[in-house]
């Protein structure tokens, strides 16, 4: 399903997309950034897994299209590897407390900061 709306918000520090009338989201570029489904982050396999910390603040500073079915974020660390799949964006919106829940003890596993 292909979002109805994907716009990033004035303050470069969220993004909002809709599928259809009732499936709307605000993901932050923090979240975004975080759990980005580039190799550089997500390995090639779950072992390979990075946890990202130390970005709060970071920005979504471009997005461009990829064929019908997704976005490359450009975030301001310079990190733009991830296509962002509409279904991948679905995910996230529809698991978002549980995903944001589960990297936050990861980082407090690791002793590191957001």
């Amino acid at each position: 399903m292909q979002p109805t709306k994907l716009t990033v918000r004035k303050d470069k520090k969220s993004l909002e997309i809709a599928f259809g009338d009732t499936e709307v989201y605000e993901l932050t570029a923090e979240m975004l950034r975080v759990l980005s489904p580039s190799a550089e982050v997500q390995g090639h396999s779950p072992e390979q897994r990075k946890t990202i910390g130390g970005k709060q603040n970071i920005q979504i500073m471009q997005m461009e299209p990829v064929g019908n079915y997704a976005v490359r974020i450009t975030f301001d660390d310079m990190h733009n590897t991830g296509i962002f799949s509409w279904v991948y964006f679905q995910d996230l919106g529809q698991n978002k407390e549980e995903r944001w829940a589960e990297y936050l003890a990861e980082l407090k596993e690791k002793g590191m900061v957001r």
